[in-house]
């Protein structure tokens, strides 16, 4: 069978967060770890997702590692492209969403690109051009304080104008035209790409429930590119014939023993640890601070852990509470502090796997990108939903010959009970 659909994902958790939502609405599909190399084969899978680490890298690399994985994904024979964003469109002034967006819609000849980050089963709507994270705007919500890409303002339209050079505008497809069905939303796509749009070249389009993603899906079929949160996957698989069913999230059952790696400093995954801290699990709290100043931290945690590993899962974890987090970064730097503890991080979970740990869940993007390459893990089978854009995942890695039940969780997603709820999906 030919390929479908081929995405490029941002960061690590994204990807696996789209290739869960395309496996459960029945596309097999199999997440690829970094650029493909040009004479790699192609996987039997309907899609493709390529996992990237280039949210937060500078930007003549994002665009030149997102451009390098859409040339694969084409040769292999993807008739369109999706540019996997976080649902909440987490970026900076400068990028990397439009500059990465805008050369993939010049390699594709793309003349009018949707935009939408919406997931509403997880709680990320559009509506007027604004992103709200439940009932909050973006920019009300904790993700204005995020140490990476603060997003302190809601109005998509006017974040993505300001990643784009001058002559290539911004417009909305707004929810009354959505709510028209399919062929006015392509009708409202295609006048922007006219005339009358003006240089218009992407459009932001409301999208405020799963009915307005699958009239979306409908109507950008056709398309080369679309950008998009992992939401708008949900309405792709129907549209080739493909109907969700238990074989193509199967993998094979889980064994060894259980860890938790926790890099991330959202809101959610703080409330994460804390119900883990309350409910008396086994946790190692690694210090930045510490590392900084010399301490070999990652043995320091595996020793801590070795006599420990089992059934019930342990957690490592650099999470914190927004002002502790300024506090490190006030002395070593944003990006000094991130890069030594995503590196500490991620010799920690390759320590557990040399250690006997076969079910493992990773907090963060960034952490899970660091992690999943210090694991040597180069492709990524995905298997059952745990919580809304998260799948478990089964992966060979040179680290464990009986191979790795992995878990990639946007900093973001899932209730509190979140690491309890993720060991009692898993069959063993």
């Amino acid at each position: 069978m030919s390929l479908l659909l081929g995405c490029i994902a941002d960061d690590f958790t994204g990807a696996t967060d789209l290739a869960g939502n395309l496996v459960r609405a029945g596309m097999r599909t199999v997440q690829l770890i970094g650029v493909p190399a040009p004479g790699d084969p192609v996987p039997d899978a309907d899609a493709v997702v390529v996992a990237l680490k280039s949210r937060t890298a500078p930007v003549a690399e994002a665009v030149a590692d997102s451009l390098a994985s859409a040339r694969w994904l084409r040769a292999a024979g993807a008739p369109q492209l999706y540019f996997k964003v976080c649902s909440t469109f987490d970026s900076t002034p400068a990028g990397n969403i439009g500059p990465v967006a805008l050369a993939l819609a010049d390699l594709v000849g793309a003349a009018i690109v949707p935009v939408t980050p919406a997931f509403p089963e997880a709680g990320r709507t559009v509506f007027q051009g604004h992103l709200f994270v439940g009932s909050q705007l973006l920019s009300d919500s904790p993700m204005r304080q995020h140490p990476l890409t603060p997003m302190t303002d809601a109005n998509l339209v006017r974040v993505l104008q300001a990643q784009l050079p001058a002559g290539v505008r911004v417009d909305l497809v707004d929810h009354r035209t959505v709510a028209a069905g399919a062929p006015a939303i392509a009708a409202g796509l295609d006048a922007l790409a006219g005339a009358e749009g003006a240089g218009c070249r992407f459009a932001v389009v409301d999208t405020v429930d799963d009915d307005a993603l699958r009239r979306l899906a409908a109507a950008a079929q056709g398309l080369p590119l679309v950008v998009a949160g992992s939401g708008l996957a949900i309405g792709i698989p129907a549209l080739h014939g493909l109907a969700p069913g238990a074989a193509a999230s199967a993998l094979p059952p889980a064994a060894g023993a259980a860890a938790i790696v926790s890099g991330s400093c959202s809101a959610a995954t703080q409330a994460q640890v804390a119900r883990f801290l309350d409910g008396g699990g086994a946790a190692f709290a690694v210090d930045p601070l510490s590392i900084a100043a010399g301490d070999d931290v990652a043995a320091q945690a595996l020793d801590w852990a070795t006599p420990r590993l089992g059934d019930a899962p342990l957690l490592v974890y650099a999470t914190a509470a927004p002002e502790a987090v300024q506090r490190v970064q006030a002395q070593l730097g944003a990006a000094e502090a991130g890069a030594l503890v995503e590196a500490t991080l991620a010799c920690i979970a390759a320590g557990l796997v040399q250690r006997g740990v076969g079910r493992l869940v990773v907090a963060g993007g960034e952490t899970s990108g660091a992690c999943v390459q210090a694991l040597g893990i180069t492709r990524l089978r995905i298997g059952p939903q745990i919580a809304p854009g998260v799948p478990w995942c089964h992966a060979a890695s040179a680290l464990r010959s009986q191979g790795l039940h992995l878990a990639l969780k946007s900093g973001n997603f899932g209730r509190q009970d979140f690491f309890r709820d993720a060991f009692g999906a898993l069959v063993q």
